[in-house]
């Protein structure tokens, strides 16, 4: 477990919250997370927004935003109630996750490739790419530990 990950693991203690933004790191203390969370790269520039969930053994790499598509509206206003990132989901470098009407879900087994802006839940075991991100292929199931 490095650094970023024992400070995400404490982010409840405001000094632990403070040491993050060090690293560029925002993780509010209201997003729940699973067992087993890796940020790559220590997650450097990474930007969670507190009305996520994240699943067991999810990997953040560096540089991923999950947030809200609707950026441009007051968040009493947004519609956006909650982002849930199922367990075993990869995002690659640079990878968005924008939250849109409800809940936006990124299925367990997924991948959301480097850059790509997934504004829209996925399938499971699914690998998303682009801008805007679509599907382009299935993931194949991997055994969890």
């Amino acid at each position: 477990m490095n650094l970023s990950e024992r400070l995400v693991a404490h982010r409840r203690h405001r000094l632990a919250r403070e040491l993050l933004l060090l690293y560029g790191i925002e993780f509010p203390r209201e997003v729940m997370v699973g067992r087993d969370l890796r940020l790559v790269h220590r997650g450097m520039g990474t930007v969670i927004h507190p009305r996520t969930r994240i699943g067991d053994r999810v990997r953040i790499f560096h540089q991923v935003t999950i947030g809200r598509a609707d950026g441009h509206v007051p968040a009493e206003k947004s519609g956006m109630e909650r982002i849930d990132i199922g367990s075993d989901v990869v995002l690659f470098p640079g990878a968005k996750v924008l939250g849109g009407e409800g809940v936006t879900t990124v299925g367990q087994g997924t991948l959301v490739a480097a850059n790509a802006v997934l504004t829209r839940s996925t399938g499971e075991w699914e690998v998303w790419g682009g801008v805007p991100a679509r599907k382009i292929a299935d993931r194949p199931r991997e055994e969890s530990s």
